[in-house]
């Protein structure tokens, strides 16, 4: 173990931080370029053949950047994509980004360091860093932005230089290290632990700006909002998210065991799509559409009473045509990704003749982050947690979330040496309460292969 690692894990305060010298080499789990077409003519990519352990060296840090000595970390889809190499692979992400040249160059490496959550500790800050300094406790935001393009003064996520770090950069939070810009980093909440608080970022923040914030669907007191995948990384704070505004949280699952689970976050209604004669992640012919939107939609108002304002989906071509048919007229869809495929299909009569809308929205700007995170620092949005890893099990973390076979999110030990560690605020935990914190661990065990 290096002597910066030892101080920080001994409690090291911001100047003995300061004294030790960054580590020459690092523990990432990362992806190899020359691995790219491993998957040819093979059904099953499995991630884990693709997701390495390992140094990696440490790179020169820009002006605008820190070095974060990352304690835990999360698996986000896109990590699966990544080891998939799928749609694209991420190392053409890489090479276009380094052809901006100067720090950027750095990024095209024959190895790339991947995942897009930490929380961790500040051990180092570039000359142009103003608000943090080493030793400040931190959570990463999965957005970088181009700070000097004009669109991104309107609204972050609009600007051609916004990049997700991790998957269209280099230098990920699936390390013990990571190189963050100074502008993808808020203060960690307090009351929560280091795997915690790592779960919660890039899932929480990107329901909050479908949801809540000004860009997405703004839903209200009353609205009826339909959640496919509720018990998923987005779903399960979407819930929580409809259930604080006031609204009624109708919850899809695939199965008993997930739809125990989201009993537990509160969710007014479960339904399990076997149920309604929906297995499986196939896209359904525009007549099974149909079909099932009707059965969806009945089983809604026998429940509520109405049809919902909105619908709430990220998994995509499975189930896009019928959230189109089951809003209700004049209520938006909102959509993040395409977990079951990106080719999507929908009968347009019923969006333009109801005048129903579409929202695309994608990850959330710094200051939605900002407000989802003060959410969580208040005590009033709970991690969603259900189970954690130590890195060198990265392949199997990322496989339960390749197969669905996960529920809420699953966590990543990198620094930090058990669970449990990094709470600074142990009276707001005390009060908020354990089972409040993780209401998805009792129910966390993973399901066998094939059940969803």
């Amino acid at each position: 173990m290096d002597p910066l690692t030892q101080a920080l894990l001994s409690g090291a305060g911001p100047d003995e931080i300061g004294r030790h010298e960054l580590p020459a080499r690092y523990e990432a789990a990362h992806l190899l370029a020359s691995d790219v077409g491993m998957y040819a003519g093979v059904e099953d990519k499995d991630v884990r053949k693709a997701l390495r352990v390992g140094p990696v060296p440490m790179p020169e840090i820009a002006p605008d950047e820190v070095v974060v000595a990352v304690m835990a970390s999360s698996i986000n889809y896109n990590t699966v994509w990544s080891a998939t190499f799928e749609p694209v692979p991420t190392f053409e992400f890489l090479k276009r980004l380094a052809r901006q040249g100067g720090h950027a160059a750095r990024h095209d490496l024959p190895h790339q360091v991947v995942g897009s959550d930490a929380a961790g500790v500040v051990v180092r800050v570039g000359a142009g860093v103003r608000h943090w300094k080493p030793g400040d406790h931190v959570v990463v935001s999965c957005v970088q932005v181009d700070e000097q393009e004009p669109a991104t003064h309107a609204d972050a996520m609009l600007g051609t230089g916004q990049k997700i770090w991790g998957y269209e950069t280099n230098f990920g939070g699936l390390a013990h290290y990571s190189v963050v810009r100074a502008s993808q980093l808020l203060p960690k909440p307090a009351h929560l632990t280091w795997e915690e608080a790592a779960s919660v970022l890039l899932t929480a923040a990107t329901s909050y700006r479908m949801l809540v914030g000004d860009n997405g669907a703004r839903i209200k007191q009353g609205d009826i909002v339909l959640v496919w995948g509720a018990t998923g990384g987005l779903g399960a704070y979407a819930v929580q998210m409809v259930k604080n505004a006031g609204g009624i949280a109708v919850g899809v699952v695939g199965s008993p065991h997930k739809a125990e689970a989201l009993r537990r976050l509160g969710c007014d209604v479960v339904v399990d799509r076997n149920e309604i004669g929906m297995g499986g992640d196939a896209a359904p012919t525009p007549e099974r559409t149909i079909e099932l939107g009707k059965r969806l939609g009945r089983e809604i108002r026998r429940q509520v009473g109405e049809d919902p304002h909105v619908v709430f989906d990220y998994v995509g071509r499975a189930t896009f045509g019928i959230s189109v048919f089951v809003v209700r007229k004049g209520g938006t869809v909102v959509t993040c990704g395409s977990s079951t495929g990106y080719d999507h299909h929908f009968d347009n009569r019923y969006l333009w003749m109801n005048l129903k809308r579409v929202i695309g929205s994608h990850a959330a700007n710094l200051q939605e982050q900002a407000e989802c995170n003060r959410l969580f620092r208040l005590g009033h949005l709970s991690p969603i947690l259900s189970a954690v890893y130590p890195l060198d099990e990265i392949g199997e973390a990322a496989r339960l979330v390749q197969t669905n076979r996960h529920i809420g999110k699953v966590g990543v030990l990198c620094l930090a040496p058990e669970e449990g560690l990094g709470v600074t605020d142990p009276a707001l935990r005390e009060r908020i309460g354990a089972a409040r914190l993780n209401p998805l661990r009792p129910a966390a065990a993973p399901q066998p292969a094939g059940v969803s």
